[in-house]
């Protein structure tokens, strides 16, 4: 139980400044012009690098060590274009109904409910 709730405050941790750096980046791209729908797939794509290595190298680390690998960095980007897929279909839906302003503060939302499914795919799949 207490590994579980440290992964969870470092997940917690480590997905926080990746999320600060994703949401960052889809405002960024979506102000200079970029169409949200790819703003919102290169925006994840700067957000997941810097959550794999923050993941792997601390919220599941071992007695072992880091839990980076291409192994996993498989796994993980199977789990990026699964969420990437739900992630932007949610944001353009709310572009498309209210506005690319209102897709800017849904964000941090749309991917805070989708944290909390891929903590577990984390935990038990991709840095078993």
């Amino acid at each position: 139980m207490r590994t579980l709730v440290r992964q969870g405050m470092a997940y917690g941790l480590a997905g926080g400044l990746a999320l600060l750096f994703d949401w960052a980046a889809f405002v960024g791209f979506s102000w200079l012009g970029m169409a949200a729908v790819l703003a919102n797939v290169l925006a994840r794509s700067c957000g997941a690098l810097l959550a794999y290595l923050l993941n792997g190298v601390f919220t599941f680390r071992d007695a072992e060590g880091s839990r980076i690998g291409w192994g996993r960095f498989g796994r993980y980007a199977v789990t990026w274009c699964v969420m990437t897929l739900l992630s932007t279909t949610a944001l353009h839906a709310i572009e498309l109904a209210a506005g690319l302003q209102w897709a800017w503060l849904a964000k941090p939302l749309v991917e805070a409910m989708l944290a909390v499914v891929t903590f577990g795919i984390y935990r038990y799949w991709i840095y078993k």
